[in-house]
């Protein structure tokens, strides 16, 4: 076993708790205690929070009492709902996961770009992410090991029928979490590819882990914009940086969710 794991017993109780740290804080900043959007959207790129802001479609959540973010609140889908830019990899996102359900958020989507292993078809696209590869630390505190982060079926099959529905083409499938996006070697990479994996990412394993330990619900979108760099004209996302696309398929899972059970 790796010293990683030693002395964890994901199923022992933390004693570093989010309220103690959202408590603190707060009495800090001079916050009130309110819930945050019932919907919360993670966006580690930050293309999403940019474009908001510069069209002054966004506002700053005041009572958003995180250390080390800054939570937006914009409209989609009918409904305000909040978002984080930048949260970038495993430890970072599951961090800013636990203080968002600890202020009221019901359902978190986080929307990634992510490297292509399995071709579908030329980037950019869409997968909605099933399963998750554990090549990172963070899922290892919150689940025994084993080698997929699962997500909760039936957010993926809410998912898919959304996007259906809307006529937004995505693929449902696993992905590869990885903390070392520029250590990924040739051979890491075909065995990759020998277990079907349709990308590489650096959050899905570890939000997923989190998620089955606190009973919360996450869902993970891939937008898989690139090859690694391994040819010319690469990371191109499409309209303004992707983010028109992000947008319809975030409102289209966002819709959906708020006429289910996923958002009470």
């Amino acid at each position: 076993m790796p010293p990683l794991l030693d002395n964890k017993n994901p199923s022992a109780p933390s004693v570093f708790q989010p309220a103690a740290l959202l408590r603190e804080a707060r009495r800090q900043k001079g916050l009130p205690n309110v819930d945050v959007p019932a919907i919360c959207i993670l966006d580690p790129d930050g293309d999403i929070v940019r474009r908001l802001r510069k069209e002054g479609r966004s506002k700053p959540f005041e009572g958003w009492p995180c250390y080390h973010t800054q939570l937006d609140a914009f409209e989609l889908a009918g409904q305000t709902v909040g978002v984080v830019g930048c949260a970038v990899g495993a430890p970072f996102a599951v961090l800013v996961a636990e203080e968002l359900f600890e202020c009221g958020c019901r359902l978190l989507l986080s929307i990634t770009s992510a490297g292509q292993i399995v071709s579908a078809g030329p980037t950019p696209y869409f997968v909605v992410i099933d399963r998750a590869l554990r090549d990172e630390g963070t899922s290892y505190h919150y689940a025994a090991a084993s080698e997929y982060g699962e997500a909760d079926p039936a957010l993926v099959a809410m998912a898919d029928n959304a996007l259906k529905t809307a006529g937004v083409r995505a693929l449902i499938g696993p992905t590869w979490t990885t903390d070392a996006p520029f250590r990924e070697t040739a051979e890491a990479i075909e065995a990759a590819k020998q277990r079907d994996i349709l990308a590489l990412e650096m959050e899905a394993a570890a939000l997923y882990a989190f998620a089955k330990a606190r009973k919360a619900k996450v869902l993970c979108i891939a937008q898989v914009t690139n090859t690694m760099g391994q040819s010319a004209l690469d990371f191109e996302k499409g309209e303004a940086d992707g983010t028109a696309d992000a947008l319809a398929v975030l409102t289209a899972i966002a819709r959906d969710a708020l006429r289910s059970e996923n958002v009470r």
